[in-house]
């Protein structure tokens, strides 16, 4: 990868299909059969806690091969206090760009943007051996818990990482996932018709 080859800007309008195939893309028969990730990013932008200053894609050659969102959230404290927080992804890169580099890229530059923006932490579910490299670690280590999931639940899955230090001390409490990653299958079907079709496999390792 060189990093004169790329640019990462925000989403224009006339991005969005583009963005919108390049997810399907990148998430297809990996958690589940299909994907819905790319009806998840269709609806959230007209969400209103969606970032829209970080709705970030990187573009090569002309062509879109990655893309970030966020949006806001809460951690609701043991104490009653609400503490603002980012709620991070999808997130991607083109299926045949992975592993060049591009993604840590993508992600460092996302994250530098909203610490500029004056956002305290991120909140992501994702693989640790890729974004400890981009300074997470497991949200439980700062004593926020996973929505109603069981005291015994495995959350290694649940990440976080902190953009102004200590803003996440003593916030030990329950994150609740935004509304707008609630999408239903029958909506997500629907949607899908609008792209060209694409065979779906159950494969190991897909979570749903």
């Amino acid at each position: 990868m060189n990093r004169n080859d790329y640019i990462i800007r925000l989403e224009k309008a006339e991005d969005r299909r583009e963005t919108e195939n390049l997810v399907r893309e990148s998430f297809w028969n990996v958690y589940r059969p299909g994907c819905s990730e790319h009806y998840l990013l269709h609806v959230m932008r007209d969400d209103p806690d969606f970032v829209k200053e970080l709705n970030l894609v990187m573009e090569k050659d002309g062509r879109i091969i990655g893309q970030n969102v966020f949006v806001r959230s809460v951690i609701r404290s043991d104490d009653g206090r609400q503490i603002p927080v980012l709620t991070m992804g999808p997130i991607c890169i083109a299926p045949e760009l992975k592993g060049r580099g591009y993604g840590r890229a993508l992600l460092n530059t996302s994250l530098e943007r909203a610490e500029g923006l004056g956002y305290g932490a991120v909140l992501i579910e994702g693989n640790i051996d890729f974004y400890s490299g981009s300074g997470f670690g497991y949200a439980s280590e700062f004593g926020i818990r996973y929505c109603d999931l069981p005291a015994d639940a495995d959350t290694s899955f649940f990440l976080c990482r902190e953009l102004i230090p200590g803003y996440l001390m003593n916030a030990t409490g329950i994150y609740e996932i935004p509304q707008c990653y609630s999408v239903s299958d029958d909506e997500v079907e629907l949607f899908d018709l609008e792209f060209p079709e694409k065979e779906k496999m159950i494969l190991p390792g897909q979570l749903f």
